[in-house]
C-alpha cells in the first residue's frame, strides 16, 4: 500500500482536500487529532508532558490546551520541546494506522510532514497551495484569531514556496482553480500505482 501526505501551511485547505479524497473512500489520517487524542490517551506522553510542563497542564486528566498553548507559543525553545515529545508518539500511531489499512493507498494530513520527519515515512507528499492573503483571511475565520495570531503561526512553518518544491504532488486551493477535478486526477494516479 502506497503512503501518502497531505500538507500545506495554515489555511491552505488541507483538511478540505483530505474529506474529498476521504469520499473518493481513501482512508485520512489526521495528524492534528490524533495527536491531541494521544496527549490525553497516551500514559507514556501525558507522563513525559507533565515532566516538562508541570502537573497544572491538565486538569481532570484531560490537557489544557489554552494553558499549554500560552506556554509554546511565546517560547520556541518549548514548542521544539513540546513537538519533540509530540511528533515521536505521532509518528509510530499514525505507521500502526497506515499497516491496518487496506486501499490501494491512504493519506496522512499533517501540517508539519516536513518539518517532523514524517515525510521520511512516505511514499508521496501532496501539497496544498494557496496564496497568503487568502490562507491568513480562512484561518481568521476559522480560529476566530487575529492577523497577527495567524502571523505568528505561520511564522513557525517551512516558508510554503519552500513546502511546495518538497512535495511530488501540488493542488491549488485559491477558490479559482476547480478543487475536486485536480483531487479526482491525483486519485487516478495513486490509484493506479
Amino acid at each position: 500500500m502506497i503512503k501518502v501526505g497531505i500538507t500545506g501551511g495554515i489555511g491552505s485547505g488541507k483538511s478540505t482536500v483530505a474529506k474529498v479524497f476521504e469520499v473518493l473512500g481513501i482512508p485520512v489520517y489526521y495528524a492534528d487529532d490524533a495527536a491531541k487524542r494521544l496527549m490525553n490517551d497516551d500514559k507514556e506522553l501525558k507522563q513525559k508532558i507533565q515532566l516538562q510542563f508541570g502537573e497544572a497542564v491538565y486538569k481532570d486528566g484531560q490537557l489544557d490546551r489554552k494553558f499549554l498553548a500560552d506556554i509554546v507559543f511565546n517560547d520556541p525553545g518549548k514548542l521544539q520541546l513540546l513537538n519533540a515529545l509530540v511528533h515521536p508518539a505521532t509518528l509510530q500511531d499514525a505507521e500502526k494506522w497506515m499497516h491496518q489499512q487496506s486501499t490501494p493507498y491512504a493519506i496522512k494530513e499533517a501540517a508539519l510532514i516536513f518539518e517532523s520527519g514524517a515525510h521520511e515515512e512516505l511514499d508521496y507528499v501532496i501539497g496544498v497551495y494557496a496564496p497568503a492573503p487568502l490562507r491568513i483571511q480562512r484561518a481568521m475565520q476559522r480560529d476566530k484569531i487575529s492577523r497577527e495570531e495567524v502571523m505568528a503561526r505561520m511564522n513557525k512553518q517551512i516558508d510554503e514556496t519552500i513546502k511546495m518544491r518538497l512535495c511530488d504532488f501540488v493542488i491549488t486551493n485559491d477558490e479559482q482553480e476547480l478543487l475536486i477535478p485536480q483531487v479526482t486526477a491525483l486519485h487516478q494516479k495513486l490509484s493506479a500505482k
